[in-house]
């Protein structure tokens, strides 16, 4: 009982770790915005796809296997049929496949107000990319970090344009605090003999973190209209679990004591963080539970944020 009434206390702005992506967003007019959600194929990604499209926002679903986003696409428009809302081929695992995703989008025309680095894998055993990376931090920080600076112009053309301020989230976790101690390995990347599947994992998300806050930084130093934020949606049942024998990895790592969130409820703090009024003008923070959080001194690092930026860029050159 006193887990959930713990998950359940509600901050100063009226919503909790149980608060879902619908009631966050509530009231919210989105019409007029266009989103992108990387990995919208399941879980918290649909669910955040489907919410904007509830509000109004034109969604594209960015996903690597195209069958299942046309069935995201389709579950959505049955619900809701004036949703807009496309399917693109997106696989962040390859540097290639980023580059021709963003090609295609900018030559569409199309503006763009929100994006959402949302698509990760989670603790699979040791293997490159097709870039020759370790596959965590292929996708879940390069490819997404590729994804963010080629979609970047068009973001700040759209805040100029619309007089709105553009918003890019980027889905961290709580993992971060359980990266490598040095924090990032740049010399150590793609060695298979120090992996340790949670260590890659985390780094991957301290990774998204301090993308964040360095992006935010050069924003806000070039004055430009766009925001850039990070999060920790729950520990919420979705098939990033594909790796364990049920919620093994889990449950062996951290006990009992842990609330998982429904899907609705792992939506919500980037649904939050993408629409609400509230956040506007916030940029280079990390959030939980629909709201601010500390971050551990590692993903606060702005030197180690920097030395990540100036690694990131030679590593997708």
């Amino acid at each position: 009982k006193n887990m959930w009434s713990l998950f359940r206390r509600k901050a100063s702005n009226g919503f909790s770790a149980a608060s879902t992506a619908e009631e966050v967003t509530e009231g919210i007019d989105a019409s007029g915005l266009t989103a992108i959600v990387t990995g919208a194929s399941s879980g918290i990604g649909s669910e955040t796809a489907r919410v904007l499209a509830l509000r109004g926002a034109a969604v594209v679903l960015a996903i690597r296997n195209m069958s299942l986003g046309k069935q995201v696409e389709a579950s959505i428009l049955k619900e809701n049929p004036s949703a807009q809302i496309e399917t693109m081929e997106l696989d962040l695992g390859s540097l290639a496949s980023v580059k021709k995703f963003a090609t295609e989008f900018k030559s569409s025309g199309r503006p763009l107000n929100i994006l959402i680095n949302n698509a990760g894998v989670m603790a699979p055993p040791f293997q490159l990319s097709e870039d020759q990376i370790e596959l965590q931090f292929a996708t879940n920080h390069l490819g997404h970090f590729l994804l963010t600076n080629l979609l970047l112009d068009t973001m700040k053309k759209t805040a100029q344009q619309a007089k709105r301020e553009g918003r890019i989230v980027n889905v961290s976790s709580e993992a971060h605090r359980a990266s490598y101690h040095e924090g990032i390995r740049f010399d150590r990347l793609n060695d298979p003999k120090g992996y340790q599947r949670w260590g890659a994992y985390g780094q991957s998300k301290l990774a998204n973190i301090l993308h964040s806050n360095e992006l935010s930084a050069r924003l806000k130093e070039e004055g430009a209209d766009v925001t850039a934020n990070s999060l920790h949606p729950g520990l919420v049942a979705t098939n990033l679990f594909r790796h364990f024998g049920f919620f093994g990895g889990i449950a062996s790592r951290f006990g009992g004591l842990v609330m998982m969130k429904n899907v609705q409820q792992g939506a919500s703090t980037t649904c939050y963080v993408a629409l609400h009024p509230e956040v506007k003008g916030i940029s280079g923070e990390y959030f939980s539970d629909n709201n601010l959080a500390k971050t551990n001194s590692n993903a606060a690092d702005k030197d180690l944020g920097r030395k990540l930026w100036d690694f990131s860029m030679e590593s997708v050159k």
